[in-house]
């Protein structure tokens, strides 16, 4: 079988002997078949390098914990002392508590590593002799890529052809500068110095090149550095950090109160062991220790549903961070619009306006220009635009559709129409300026294939201001005249008519020299605005979040597409990139808020609009799918980049990758990042009203006296329902599509309020009350019963499950947003209602838990008293509903008021 080579042989040989050795064809690729054998035996261009622990050996180290170790203690006390009922009580009780744990770990694990394969990378490779694009991890030594502008390295590859190319191997070398490649073979095994290898994992900031692949996986350059990766742990997101803290908090208060509770049972002559079973009991039951676990879980899941939702999220940070936007920048092209090009106008240098239809990248559709069929043998202008414009172009149609930039498929889409596609063929091309915003024009050095003449001839195709400024003369009806002002004014004029329609500008030249062109016109692209975008943008603007546009057109072009999207509603500005670089920092951050449209935008441009709205204290989303966009998306707080026709550089600087290249999907992710947030605060408040509840309970009978109401495996019970299903399920509460309504939330906004901490008290009150009081109620003959424990126990049990569903919401009632929307909670719940009734009604449970069976009307007094938990939680809703309702009529009325003055 076909070894790999490692970058050092390889480097140091010439292309056709790394050709030979790897048995590959430069022209032709791999066939399917040979690839499939390769794969098979060098495995696929992935990493698998981290050995998953066993499933065993996590169950076992949930016992290393210091709580449950010091149940074990107590149960091995009771072993020593005789009291065997007692130590399997606590044995049960753990093992129980232990399973629920490592069960939570377990998936949020699995929600991770789902969450790792979301983003699989892909390449172009030549296969059977045509280009075709798949994932980087069916790649195999031998295969022959194609690396362009923005495209992320998929494995080590020998390079046999070099346009202008330029990687950034900030990776390998720490250097920030691009490394400047060529296909001489090197005679040296310096890193530095191996200029003909491209490596994986490196990006290709510009240029073009093909190679062949002679490391994969762990095998390539960037094997080892994965490795040393994979040994770094992943920080803690901000709010896993408030989670942590939040617990020791507790944690310290429980600890105290917990002492309080054994050293007055020891004052009262209570039995040492006793006193300190049920004081263990209480720690484990009162401390959070699965407040960052369900923090994790619910993140995760959370990012697995807008995964499904086409938001790809890489880091579960910005899922917070989504709730908190303020301004989204987006960029226009592919994202606001759909990014399929279609030429609609080609204006010649001469004055003759065609008219195209048909749309897509095929040759469907007809060229017409005076009512007249435009020919492969008529209106030589304007076929000159087009020639201009395939020529210098890298793009192809192929069968399985087009591979290159939209734009360049627009033109050829337009020389199939007018039957010129093969005329990029009659040229050599001897050298190439790629497009890049700065220049804003791409220009290619051919000579004719055929015939006499060697004549070096450029062809640029760009902007039209920046293609004029380098032409002397225009294409004039088969003969070439000089330029004047007055026609340089004439062919603005003309593409601000274009512009103003919605079109964007594309200006053609050719001459011997990149100082003396000649101009031959420009055409007229479309690309429409996307499906569904202006509503999202009303709702997002409806919600608080700003939208401001950031696009390399003219200003006529912008303004006509923001005017279609609503963006220059409401006094909305326009900015052209200019203007921004001749403001200072100070100056536009005043004026910033008021701008809605940034024309003739390069990346310095997009950089200094995102710092200067951060200045203003907003959290700032930033959109691409480009090169140039890459900065300014990883200077943002939240980088969205597109899936689609987002270059690999982008998606690697961005935070979200929109899968189907929609703006409007961004809206239903700002929903769900405000959903888990709420979403986690409602599961902290279930878990405090709780741990408070029982606390107190234990804390109030000791004070007064009275025997302990729960006994250690009572509380330990309670514990597995606050943390487990129950608790967890208001995790994954449906997102209230009405949530977008709301004003973003402020980073620094605890997540314990005022009126958190006023409903929590209230509702652990309630708890507490209603629970001394059935245990009181059943002692009234002074004497502790199982009767009277089983009450008591199932009372709290009871009143947690009617305060979970009171925290299902926190606004709005649960009957609104339905009792049965939630699955999860619904099985949790009733879960939890079968195990509480084994407890009551299955012998051994009852052995364990000293409980004994209840009558069915025991059951009707204890759902309905337990209820008002629930009932008194509505109520809290409806008084905030109401208040929110008059403040809203209110502000209309004062509104209205002004309005009448005016």
């Amino acid at each position: 079988m076909v070894p790999s080579l490692t970058s050092e042989q390889a480097a140091g040989l010439p292309f056709t002997e790394v050709e030979h050795l790897l048995l590959t064809d430069v022209d032709k690729g791999l066939s399917h078949s040979d690839a499939t054998r390769r794969r098979d035996f060098h495995g696929s261009n992935d990493f698998n390098i981290t050995k998953d622990e066993p499933l065993w050996r996590k169950y076992i180290g949930q016992f290393n914990d210091p709580m449950i170790l010091l149940l074990l203690a107590s149960a091995a006390v009771s072993i020593f002392m005789r009291q065997f009922d007692d130590a399997i009580s606590i044995t049960v009780a753990i093992i129980i508590v232990v399973t629920v744990a490592f069960i939570q770990e377990y998936r949020s694990e699995k929600s991770l590593e789902a969450l790792n394969k979301l983003v699989p990378p892909r390449c172009h490779c030549l296969r059977n002799g045509h280009i075709e694009s798949f994932y980087a991890r069916d790649l195999v030594p031998g295969d022959i890529v194609y690396l362009s502008v923005g495209d992320r390295v998929p494995a080590d590859i020998r390079l046999f052809e070099a346009v202008d190319l330029a990687i950034d191997e900030s990776s390998f070398s720490g250097e920030i500068h691009p490394v400047n490649k060529n296909t001489t073979p090197v005679q040296t095994s310096s890193f530095t110095k191996r200029d003909c290898m491209a490596f994986m994992g490196t990006l290709v900031r510009c240029g073009r090149g093909k190679g062949i692949v002679t490391g994969i996986g762990e095998n390539s350059q960037f094997g080892e550095i994965f490795k040393m990766m994979q040994e770094e742990e992943s920080p803690k997101t901000p709010l896993q950090k408030s989670m942590d803290t939040l617990g020791k908090q507790l944690s310290f208060y429980s600890f105290c109160i917990i002492g309080v509770i054994m050293f007055l049972g020891w004052i009262q002559g209570r039995g040492i062991l006793d006193m300190f079973t049920i004081g263990v009991s209480l720690a484990v039951a009162a401390i959070p220790e699965g407040l960052p676990i369900v923090v994790t879980v619910t993140l995760a899941l959370g990012v697995m549903r807008m995964a499904k939702r086409k938001a790809i999220v890489k880091k579960l940070p910005t899922v917070e961070t989504l709730g908190c936007a303020s301004v989204i920048c987006s960029d226009k092209t592919g994202t606001l619009t759909k990014n399929e090009m279609t030429v609609t106008r080609i204006y010649s240098s001469d004055g003759q306006l065609a008219e195209v239809s048909g749309v897509g990248y095929n040759g469907q559709g007809v060229v017409e220009c005076r009512g007249e069929v435009v020919s492969d043998h008529s209106h030589m202008s304007l076929h000159k635009v087009i020639e201009v414009g395939c020529i210098c172009s890298d793009a192809e149609i192929c069968p399985d559709g087009l591979h290159g930039q939209p734009t360049e498929g627009a033109l050829l889409a337009v020389a199939m129409k007018m039957n010129l596609h093969h005329i990029k063929e009659l040229y050599n091309r001897i050298e190439e300026w790629p497009f890049n915003s700065d220049t804003k024009y791409m220009a290619v050095k051919c000579t004719p294939k055929y015939g006499q003449s060697k004549e070096m001839i450029y062809f640029v195709k760009g902007a039209l201001e920046r293609v004029l400024s380098n032409c002397s003369r225009f294409y004039d009806n088969d003969s070439v005249s000089p330029l004047t002002e007055k026609q340089k004014k004439e062919y603005s004029y003309q593409a601000s008519i274009m512009g103003n329609a919605g079109l964007r500008v594309l200006a053609m030249a050719y001459g011997s020299s990149m100082n003396d062109l000649i101009f031959v016109g420009f055409v007229g692209i479309i690309d429409p605005p996307r499906d569904g975008v202006r509503e999202a943008i009303m709702s997002l603007t409806g919600g608080g979040v700003a939208i401001k546009m950031l696009t390399g057109d003219s200003e006529d072009t912008a303004k006509a597409i923001a005017g279609r999207l609503g963006l220059l509603t409401h006094g909305g500005r326009s900015m052209s990139g200019d203007e921004v670089d001749n403001t200072d920092g100070h100056t536009l951050s005043q004026i910033i808020n008021s701008i809605s449209v940034f024309y003739r935008t390069t990346p310095r441009h997009k950089l200094k609009i995102v710092k200067a709205l951060q200045e203003n204290g907003h959290i700032v989303g930033m959109t691409g799918d480009g090169v140039n966009d890459a900065v300014a998306l990883k200077c943002s707080d939240i980088g969205i980049s597109m899936g689609i026709s987002g270059t690999d550089v982008s998606k690697e600087a961005a935070d979200m990758i929109l899968v189907d290249d929609d703006f409007s999907t961004i809206m239903p992710a700002i929903e769900e990042g405000k959903a888990i947030f709420y979403n986690i605060r409602n599961f902290v408040r279930f878990q405090l009203s709780t741990s408070i509840a029982a606390l107190s309970l234990i804390t109030l009978s000791t004070l007064f006296k009275l025997p302990n109401p729960l006994n250690a495996m009572q509380i330990l019970w309670i514990n597995i329902i606050m943390d487990g299903p129950p608790a967890q399920s208001l995790g994954v509460e449906p997102v209230d599509h009405d949530v977008i309504k709301k004003p973003p939330r402020k980073v620094k906004d605890p997540i314990i309020t005022k009126d958190l901490i006023i409903t929590i008290l209230i509702s652990a009150s309630i708890i507490v009350t209603g629970t001394l009081w059935v245990f009181w109620r059943e002692m009234s003959d002074n004497k502790i019963t199982p009767r009277d424990t089983t009450m008591t126990f199932t009372c709290f049990v009871f009143f947690d499950m009617f305060n979970a569903l009171g925290c299902r919401t926190q606004e709005k009632s649960v009957f609104s947003v339905g009792l049965f929307s939630n699955t999860m909670f619904l099985c949790a719940v009733g879960g939890s209602i079968i195990g509480q009734l084994l407890v009551i009604y299955f012998p051994p449970l009852q052995a364990v838990f000293q409980t004994e069976a209840l009558y069915i009307t025991d059951f009707i007094f204890l759902i309905l008293l337990t209820s008002s938990v629930f009932v008194a939680a509505e109520i809290r809703k409806w008084f905030f509903r109401m208040r929110t309702v008059r403040k809203d009529t209110s502000t209309i009325d004062k509104h209205h008021s002004f309005d009448h003055i005016v």
